[in-house]
């Protein structure tokens, strides 16, 4: 019965697609331990370095006092509890924006938000290296589907004014999780005022990181501030709260009816038990953290350069990306593998990444930095690839 499933497993370990779990002991950290081995780690989304901060764990114990550990129902039950709404509001506060929702995953945000606003006589404009969440949302909606070439503003304006759907909706990253681009948003928002359109951004590897004390993307502008009002109405952001934020979840901020029709229709909200109290209590901490920790994302920016100013004479391409996502494209799925395990050999952990994720030929290491690392962490993985680079030369 199940011949088949053996032989697509067989056929993907042959290709060097065959992924595999390994377990972590200890905290998140750019040091850690897995299979009793330590790593110096350049694959996690912790940005900010704020996964084991002492601050954090304190304030889940004290979470756990106050609202025990499970929240026991959905928030439309009696789930909802003090913590999760003060999360809420806060989040809101910080972003700008009238409300916010909280969601238990980044990817049950997207499936809510797109299947609630979107149907079947609506239209989704997507970029084509969107997030699959966002891909499978959006078949999901049954609405209309055009995907776009990546970051191609011109080619998704065409999409834009040939279409006569009833409600437009743009989706996209915000920064692409593989390539560690960040999407043209003021035009995007131009496009949204001058179609009619609503725009979802995705913002899970920004928030945090960029924009004015980490508020994200759409704070990136010189003066710092979110567009108007009005324009503003138009926006759904997305983010996740498990990366840069350091903790578990993710909220989606928006206007107030926007988030009053996730309440009532989107079904990855309605029909799920809420996450625990204690986690929405330790990111009240995080999100000041977030704030007033400048010197963070100041050091990670640092680190950012130090990276591409040590890995400019290396044969492999290493992707324009002013984010902590360094992506260096090695080509085939077997030399990304290889060069992977080696790294891993020498006490350093970097994912290889390979098609479907990306496409074939452009399988990559995606570096992935973090404030916690210091400036001989970044040297010693320069100084470990150009060696692994040489050796490869050598046998060519």
């Amino acid at each position: 019965m199940f011949l088949d499933l053996i032989e697509q497993l067989h056929v993907r370990e042959q290709q060097g697609l065959k992924r595999h779990r390994t377990v972590t002991t200890g905290p998140q950290s750019v040091r850690v331990v897995i299979d009793n081995h330590a790593y110096l780690s350049f694959c996690s989304n912790d940005y900010l370095g704020l996964a084991g901060h002492p601050e954090l764990m304190q304030a889940v114990c004290e979470g756990a006092r106050l609202y025990g550990v499970g929240a026991g129902a959905s928030h439309l039950i009696n789930g909802h509890s003090a913590a999760h709404h003060a999360l809420e509001q806060a989040l809101a506060n910080f972003t700008g924006f009238p409300a916010a929702l909280l969601f238990s995953t980044g990817y049950m945000a997207n499936m809510g938000v797109i299947t609630a606003l979107v149907g079947k006589d609506d239209a989704i404009f997507a970029d084509k290296l969107n997030h699959a969440s966002l891909n499978e949302a959006a078949l999901l909606s049954r609405a209309r589907l055009l995907r776009y070439p990546h970051c191609d503003t011109a080619a998704l304006e065409r999409q834009l004014a040939a279409s006569t759907c009833r409600r437009k909706l743009i989706v996209t990253d915000a920064v692409f999780s593989m390539d560690g681009d960040i999407a043209a948003i003021d035009r995007l928002i131009e496009l949204c005022e001058h179609y009619d359109a609503m725009l979802l951004l995705d913002d899970a590897h920004g928030f945090g990181v960029l924009g004015n004390k980490g508020r994200g993307v759409l704070f990136s502008s010189a003066e710092g501030t979110l567009p108007s009002e009005q324009v503003a109405s138009r926006i759904i952001y997305m983010a996740t709260l498990g990366k840069a934020a350091g903790v578990f979840g993710a909220f989606v901020a928006a206007a107030d009816e926007v988030a009053e029709t996730l309440i009532q229709t989107a079904k990855s909200y309605i029909y799920t038990t809420a996450s625990p109290p204690l986690l929405a209590h330790a990111l009240l901490k995080s999100l000041e953290r977030i704030e007033n920790d400048e010197w963070r994302r100041d050091k990670l920016y640092r680190l950012i350069e130090l990276l591409k100013t040590n890995l400019q004479s290396l044969k492999w391409r290493l992707m324009p990306s002013n984010t902590p996502i360094q992506p260096l494209v090695i080509g085939a799925a077997r030399d990304a593998v290889r060069v992977s395990s080696t790294l891993k050999k020498k006490g350093i952990l970097v994912p290889a990444i390979r098609q479907p994720t990306v496409p074939q030929g452009t399988a990559r290491l995606r570096i992935s930095l973090s404030a916690a690392h210091e400036e001989a962490d970044i040297l010693f993985l320069a100084d470990e690839l150009h060696k692994i680079a040489s050796v490869h030369d050598a046998h060519v």
